[in-house]
């Protein structure tokens, strides 16, 4: 079973500064809560017990968040604001624990994951990219179709989406043994390369930041060299992975918004906006509204 989740938190998030100067581009909001949120309660919902933070001293603000604030609580309490004080109370459910660990320099998405390996040992365990929010909209989530197709088959899912050719090299790309899996499904890798020239990609299916991962790529990554970027790539271990065991491409079903990204994130804050139970109707009715007028403009 599938129990821990490393959400590596350490990167100062340059492409959204200003903002992110001072607060961890992690806790920007998104409506009511921070971006960190929907991903944590996301593994949540795949059945995680364990989210392991690899995080920065500059960034303990993430960490404060999921723990308690016995004052506010309390002021809360007396002054009767009793449906805040069960949101702020139970962000998480009571087995579950948030643990944080120190990823002291930026070598690269394969060394903040490697940073969890005395958390994580010999088990099984997720990677959920914080910067990327996944919506199934109701429906059968991606993750948790993950963790389960993890515990059928026994081969690590790496979660791709189709993007279009001249953006591939922004990406890691999978080549498949067979088909394109439909949404959904999951089909064997042959290949992962990080960033390709646009004529050399191997397809135009990318990695999104969603994966479910044998304990023993901890291993792997200790011996990965530092690849793209000069930065230890968590594909290139991947790539590693597939010559010992079976790795899968799981196609994903939801849509996804790159909160790490100016654009991305506002598309999100208006997507979840919109659906927010006691704000959608009034946000909806502003954006109809805006639409008409640039419309007329």
């Amino acid at each position: 079973m599938v129990r821990k989740a490393v959400l590596p938190v350490a990167g100062f998030g340059s492409r959204m500064l200003p903002a992110s100067k001072s607060i961890p581009k992690e806790m920007l909001p998104i409506v009511d809560r921070p971006a960190i949120e929907y991903v944590v309660k996301e593994a949540v919902r795949a059945g995680i017990k364990e989210i392991i933070l690899v995080s920065h001293s500059a960034k303990t603000a993430i960490e404060d968040y999921f723990d308690t604030q016995f004052e506010l609580e309390q002021q809360l309490a007396e002054k009767g604001k009793d449906a805040l004080l069960a949101e702020v109370r139970d962000i998480l459910p009571d087995d579950v624990s948030v643990i944080s660990v120190r990823q002291h320099r930026a070598l690269g998405l394969g060394h903040a994951v490697a940073c969890a390996a005395p958390v994580v040992g010999y088990e099984p365990f997720a990677v959920l990219l914080p910067d990327v929010l996944v919506d199934c909209e109701g429906e059968a989530e991606d993750l948790g179709l993950m963790v389960a197709a993890y515990g059928t088959s026994g081969a690590a899912q790496i979660m791709v989406e189709e993007v279009p050719a001249e953006r591939v090299d922004q990406y890691g790309i999978v080549a498949l043994k067979g088909g394109v899996p439909l949404p959904g499904e999951s089909s064997a890798m042959t290949a992962v390369v990080e960033k390709p020239a646009v004529e050399d990609a191997p397809s135009r299916l990318s990695v999104v930041g969603r994966y479910v991962l044998p304990g023993e790529i901890m291993a792997i990554l200790a011996e990965t060299p530092p690849g793209a970027g000069n930065e230890i790539q968590l594909t290139d271990a991947i790539a590693t992975l597939m010559q010992r065991a079976p790795v899968e491409a799981y196609a994903m079903r939801g849509r996804t918004f790159d909160c790490g990204n100016k654009a991305g994130y506002l598309q999100a804050v208006f997507h979840y906006a919109a659906r927010h139970p006691e704000l959608g109707e009034q946000v909806r009715a502003m954006m109809a509204a805006e639409l008409g007028e640039a419309g007329a403009s």
